[in-house]
């Protein structure tokens, strides 16, 4: 991550940036892209699956067979979970 952030540039890709990592150097890693956001004015577009990194953003968009189907501002873990849930379909409504 160090060294996609080093040159400062206007727009980050992370993809599951934490997915290899352990609880405590995940949380660190996404305390860093706050701030890297908040603080560095660099504009983070993360793809996740996990609702707690979801969770730092400022703002999370849900795709469903590549199509936008929702979005919230300002997220908190359990709404992502929820909106998550909500997303699931079964073979019949498909």
């Amino acid at each position: 991550m160090a060294r996609a952030l080093i040159g400062r540039p206007e727009i980050v890709f992370a993809d599951e940036p934490t997915g290899n990592l352990d609880s405590r150097s995940g949380e660190a890693l996404l305390g860093f892209l706050r701030y890297a956001a908040g603080e560095l004015g660099q504009t983070i577009v993360m793809v996740t699956h996990d609702p707690n990194a979801a969770s730092y953003a400022d703002r999370v968009v849900f795709l469903a067979d590549g199509r936008v189907v929702d979005e919230v501002a300002a997220p908190t873990v359990g709404e992502v979970l929820s909106r998550m849930t909500g997303l699931t379909t079964t073979s019949e409504e498909l």
